[in-house]
């Protein structure tokens, strides 16, 4: 028996508890079949909330029974439509010095990137962003930095991860070379995204706890960006503490993070320099999203409720609020609900959407247990690259 193959790991875990098959079935919501194939090494690739559920009825924490490094979603060969961003950041050009470019017309033009990340206009960014990584080679590190950390959020979203942990790494040296430890801060809001993407829960909460003690700021004198990125960081803390199944830590950080969301106030629309908003409203979605990953549906359903409805998109924050309602109404077997939801998305937002793995995961938990697909359903599997 091989303890570092995930199935021998919980067959002994289950033994030492004194559980049969059935009975982890039972505590995890799986079948007996499920089970069985797990210990066996039969199932295949062991999903993260698999894992998690499994954990949570053994007693243990989710990395402890996982694959210590779990195989993140797949990479596209091609890089679709980010095949020249991946590049640039990859094998960067040398900036072009016919052309002298100031410092605020590339402080204007990251602006604007931004505000296109944050409009899921994907088409348009994937166009201005090489350019925008070209000319901010002669930069000044403090906006090198700044573009950097934005080149790293979209690779993460679009799952170029290796290029997003050479923009972020970047972005790093730059932010530690400006002395500015809140431009450091906010991208390790991001460089912790990418870890949670890759499984590494450990590590995220390592580094979320280090780097919140690090800036924690007093509420009362703090600038909004500074509160802000405190707060990021405390709820990447705490959606790793969830996802390894250490509920207590989760619950500790955000409540945190809800102190830091009541000091930040209500959120304010545009955008700045840190490219999320933060306030009540992000922590009560990320609240409902740790409700989610911890099995409790029901509990999310609730808590998505006191989110307020008038929203706008953005992808960071409520577009994902949206997808972990949809879990949760196809948990209850709201299938309607969740392929409403799945719709609106699509109409709102398609280019993140066609992104989302977590899309693909509850369309397809939906239709295999349909025997007829609606309209809706079949324009949605395609629209987010879902086999039928």
């Amino acid at each position: 028996m091989d303890a570092s193959i995930p199935g021998d790991r919980i067959r002994q875990l289950r033994k030492r508890r004194g559980m049969t098959q059935r009975e982890l079935a039972e505590a995890a919501d799986l079948s007996v079949s499920a089970v069985k194939k797990i210990e066996q090494g039969t199932l295949g690739q062991l999903r993260l909330e698999t894992a998690h559920r499994l954990a949570v009825a053994l007693g243990t924490t989710t990395l402890a029974i996982a694959d210590p490094a779990p195989e993140p979603t797949p990479e596209r060969a091609d890089g679709g439509i980010w095949t020249e961003t991946r590049d640039a950041l990859l094998s960067p050009a040398q900036a072009s010095t016919a052309e002298p470019i100031t410092e605020r017309a590339t402080a204007d033009a990251l602006l604007s990137a931004v505000k296109l990340y944050h409009d899921n206009e994907y088409d348009r960014l994937a166009r201005i962003l090489p350019l925008l990584l070209r000319d901010v080679r002669d930069a000044s590190p403090l906006l090198r930095s700044r573009t950097m950390q934005l080149a790293g959020s979209v690779m993460v979203q679009t799952h170029n991860r290796v290029a997003a942990r050479v923009a972020l790494n970047q972005s790093m040296t730059d932010a530690e070379t400006t002395g500015s430890d809140l431009d450091a801060a906010s991208t390790i809001v991001t460089l912790c995204w990418l870890l949670l993407v890759e499984g590494r829960f450990s590590e995220v909460r390592s580094l979320a706890a280090s780097w919140a003690d690090r800036v924690e700021p007093r509420l009362t004198q703090a600038t909004n960006p500074e509160i802000s990125t405190w707060g990021w960081l405390l709820l990447r803390g705490s959606a790793a503490a969830i996802r390894d199944n250490r509920p207590d830590e989760a619950a500790d950080m955000m409540r945190f993070a809800e102190a830091a969301a009541v000091a930040a106030g209500t959120e304010r629309g545009g955008y700045r320099q840190y490219w999320t908003n933060f306030g009540p409203a992000t922590v009560a979605m990320k609240r409902a999203e740790n409700a989610v990953v911890d099995g409790r549906p029901d509990v999310a359903l609730r808590l998505a409720a006191k989110v307020p409805s008038a929203l706008r998109p953005t992808s960071d924050n409520r577009n994902r609020h949206l997808l972990d309602v949809a879990l949760a109404t196809t948990e209850l077997r709201r299938y309607d609900d969740a392929v409403g939801l799945l719709k609106q998305l699509h109409g709102e937002a398609a280019p993140w959407l066609a992104e989302q793995r977590m899309a693909r995961d509850i369309l397809g938990r939906i239709i295999h247990r349909r025997r007829t697909l609606t309209p809706d359903m079949r324009d949605l599997a395609a629209a987010i690259r879902l086999p039928l």
